[in-house]
């Protein structure tokens, strides 16, 4: 792209793009006129580049024709005698066979050719003279409205009695105010008016002309009767026709034209972070995260207790079910039956409730918002609806994506070793109470007494080894089950922070596919548009 100011393929470019970009943001009528302009200047850019074709616009009684003859030669009157007025737009050319194709698209049919140009320079010139503007035929003034926004350069024609006419400057010349390069403006029949008013009247429709937004557009005043003034114009359409730059100038206004009526997206905010992460945790949480995490230290503590915990009584808690088995996460669920495919089935989780449903809707709305912030409405909108398209998936997307993350599902090594301490110490209480008994019960059977040894000195003097064997073993049954409670429940903590992250995780995947991707995708559409914009206007 050129540094200062853009080239027509560069406009035409960005106005695509706006086009494309922009479908349902802007309003669908410009969008429908920014379509059929980039097809008018792909047509008129492909059909006769080396000519230019000047428009002769005027209201009934400015003496356009008679303009046209002064300018070419009675010879055009004198061909159309069966033309007595502007019905339809007439050509003159000095290129026929060259303009035909440009003739053809711009669908003027009456068509006449010259030998001598008007002006040296102006050997590929084709000048249209067209119906009145204020014709009281709406076709005659439709052709003139469909060839204003045709032919490259555009002659305005007024005279001395309605050249301040509010209809003409608001309805016709005011619209083409960025054609101000492409433009002249003649005051015909300046010979009516006493030679002390010209310059006033002059000066009166520049002013005027200036008003309309065409400060630089020339104001030439002529007579073609006399023919006054008649030279002038002449080099005037051969400067045009020498530039060989009209019809691109011309298309260049056209897009900057078009450009101006399209609304600015705004500023778009590049996605920052604590955004993504804030929705991201939202949605974890509304999706159960927290529950799963609580689930797998839960089940964490419960299977240690099964295997740590005290013979006596830790089979009670077999009696439970597992946390994870009953969210469908649990070992077999996740590992042992092949047949099941997370990225398929959904948890046993519940369905999320209302609560859980508002919550997710307004971290997804939330999100959208403050990424829409600097965008104008309909882009704002634009932004919310593509992060709301994906609340209706997200529920059974974000089960699946849980379904699917590894947990820590496994034991730790020390539950072996206090497993078999636990049932030593069990055996160990066992034998001293069945040492004990038999001391007592196998006399009553005529049977020789057991030996009972008993610790002959220390504070424990007299006791009775099996008791004491006994009494150990119950605390260190005890203690054992005591530790093992804190060792658990420290790995379980350990263990809900990896699965939480983990399963946040597993959760951004989907955020980031579903919410995050769709609203940055906006954003970014919503920069090239304003980009593009910019481009086009310059």
């Amino acid at each position: 792209m050129s540094a200062t100011r853009p080239t027509l393929d560069e406009r035409i470019a960005a106005l695509r793009t706006v086009t494309e970009a922009g479908t349902g943001r802007i309003p669908s009528a410009i969008a429908d006129e920014a379509r059929a302009l980039l097809l008018q200047t792909e047509a008129r850019r492909a059909r006769s580049p080396e000519h230019t074709v000047v428009g002769v616009f005027g209201a009934t009684g400015s003496g356009k024709s008679s303009l046209v003859n002064a300018l070419v030669g009675d010879e055009v009157a004198k061909a159309h005698v069966r033309r007595p007025t502007t019905s339809q737009a007439l050509a003159v050319t000095w290129d026929a066979t060259g303009a035909a194709d440009l003739l053809d698209w711009l669908q003027i049919r009456e068509r006449i050719e010259r030998v001598e140009p008007i002006d040296p320079r102006a050997g590929k010139l084709v000048l249209v003279d067209l119906p009145d503007v204020d014709s009281v035929e709406a076709g005659n003034r439709a052709i003139a409205e469909r060839l204003a926004g045709q032919v490259d350069a555009l002659l305005w024609v007024v005279d001395p009695q309605k050249y301040a006419d509010d209809v003409l400057h608001a309805e016709f010349i005011a619209p083409h105010a960025r054609h101000a390069a492409v433009t002249l403006v003649v005051l015909n029949q300046v010979d009516l008016l006493a030679a002390g008013d010209r310059a006033s009247v002059v000066s009166s429709l520049q002013s005027i002309v200036s008003r309309d937004g065409l400060p630089r557009a020339r104001v030439l005043p002529v007579s073609a009767r006399t023919f006054e003034g008649v030279d002038a114009l002449k080099t005037a359409i051969g400067d045009l026709a020498a530039a060989r730059k009209a019809r691109d100038a011309r298309l260049t206004a056209d897009v900057q034209t078009l450009a101006a009526r399209i609304d600015d997206p705004g500023s778009a905010a590049r996605l920052d972070t604590p955004a993504s992460v804030r929705v991201r945790d939202e949605v974890g949480t509304a999706a159960g995260v927290d529950v799963v995490a609580a689930a797998v230290a839960s089940s964490y503590r419960k299977r240690a207790g099964q295997v740590t915990g005290w013979p006596l009584v830790s089979w009670i808690g077999r009696l439970r079910a597992d946390p994870l088995t009953r969210l469908g996460l649990g070992p077999k669920r996740r590992g042992s039956d092949k047949n099941v495919d997370p990225d398929v089935h959904r948890t046993s989780m519940p369905l999320l409730s209302a609560g859980a449903q508002a919550k997710l809707s307004l971290a997804v709305r939330s999100f959208a918002d403050t990424a829409a912030a600097g965008l104008a409405g309909p882009w704002k909108a634009a932004v919310r609806t593509a992060a709301e398209g994906a609340l209706d998936a997200l529920p059974a997307d974000l089960d699946r994506a849980i379904a699917r993350t590894p947990l820590p599902a496994k034991g730790s090594w020390w539950w072996a070793i206090i497993g078999v301490v636990q049932w030593v110490t069990i055996v160990a209480g066992v034998l001293g109470a069945l040492w004990l008994v038999g001391a007592s019960l196998l006399p009553t059977f005529g049977m020789p007494a057991l030996l009972i040894p008993r610790v002959e000195e220390g504070p424990l003097e007299g006791w009775a080894i099996p008791t004491l064997v006994i009494i150990a073993a119950v605390l260190v049954g005890v203690l054992l089950g005591l530790l093992s409670a804190v060792l658990s429940a420290l790995t379980a903590a350990r263990r809900r922070r990896r699965t939480r992250k983990r399963l946040l995780a597993s959760v951004d995947e989907v955020v980031q596919r579903e919410v995050v991707a769709p609203v940055a995708a906006e954003l970014d559409r919503a920069r090239a548009v304003a980009a593009a914009l910019g481009v086009a206007r310059r």
